[in-house]
């Protein structure tokens, strides 16, 4: 397996407000993998290159999800905001292509959809070699550990190596988290200038998921500034009570950021404090060995 090619951080558009007709974002987005960007506003399409039925069969994709997977019809006109006859004809070609199958009046997206996300995954080989790193540290510190790019204002998580579950989020390759909130967004903003950060702040939803969670803008380009100092950063239990997760960053041979890795785990075993002493120099050293990878690589 590998990954997406240089990772660097998508348009601001996967989080502006949504076309005319499109579906808003569900409730339940955060707990499973996400349905990708949003489409472009009438502002943000680049006029006669924009390929209006291409960004249709894509929104009828992102339709289906872990809530939703199997719709009618009418299921997938009304999510999509398409007629039914509109929705009837990408799905016919979806099935056609074999990325759809159908069963009586319900419709499902088939394996063969996989192939459209994993050529991201296969496009960097270096994906494969940083797992290898991810899986010799998670055997050092007993810790589940992840690597997540930056998209919007979200991450996306392109490796997962576990060990306990210690989440009550389902997250595997594709899972979509906020990046104000968790360790590897904080490291992916912090190789952010200081306005694309604002930016970013500016168009999220910034909630507290728990008691501890870092709502106020200022604090958390405080803290984001701090992780760009130290070159780190750690999350206590502001992403989901119970939960710590410490992180560092993987660059390009630029020095760009270009994705982030960490390692998480529970605290009732050890504190954030006792982490940072038993994870942070293996992370690193992993981190480092990924980026040399990326470097060698070009």
């Amino acid at each position: 397996m590998t990954a997406r090619n240089s990772p660097s951080p998508k348009p601001l558009s996967a989080n502006s407000p949504s076309p005319r007709g499109a579906r808003p974002r569900r409730a339940d987005a955060a707990q499973a993998p996400s349905n990708a960007a949003q489409a472009p506003t009438d502002a943000e399409r680049p006029g006669d290159s924009y390929v209006q039925s291409f960004a249709r069969g894509l929104a009828v994709i992102r339709a289906f999800d872990a809530a939703h997977p199997a719709q009618t019809l009418t299921d997938v006109a009304t999510a999509t905001g398409l007629t039914r006859a509109g929705a009837r004809r990408i799905l016919l070609t979806l099935q056609t292509l074999g990325y759809v199958e159908a069963d009586g009046r319900l419709f499902r997206l088939t394996p063969r959809i996989l192939d459209l996300g994993f050529a991201y995954l296969t496009s960097m080989p270096f994906w494969n070699l940083a797992e290898l790193v991810m899986e010799e540290l998670v055997a050092q510190v007993h810790e589940s550990s992840s690597a997540a790019v930056l998209d919007g204002t979200d991450i996306v998580y392109v490796l997962r190596v576990p060990t306990h579950k210690i989440m009550s989020i389902n997250l595997s390759i594709g899972s979509r988290l906020p990046a104000y909130c968790t360790s590897m967004g904080r490291v992916l903003l912090a190789g952010l200038d200081d306005a694309r950060v604002d930016a970013i702040l500016d168009a999220s939803e910034l909630v507290a998921r728990t008691s501890r969670t870092l709502v106020g803008k200022s604090e958390l380009k405080q803290h984001i500034a701090q992780v760009r100092k130290q070159g780190w950063a750690i999350v206590d239990q502001e992403l989901e009570a119970g939960l710590i997760s410490l992180s560092a960053p993987i660059h390009d041979r630029h020095g760009r950021v270009i994705a982030a890795m960490n390692v998480s785990g529970n605290a009732q075993r050890q504190s954030a404090k006792q982490m940072i002493k038993t994870c942070l120099d293996p992370l690193q050293d992993a981190a480092r060995r990924v980026s040399d990878m990326v470097a060698r690589r070009g």
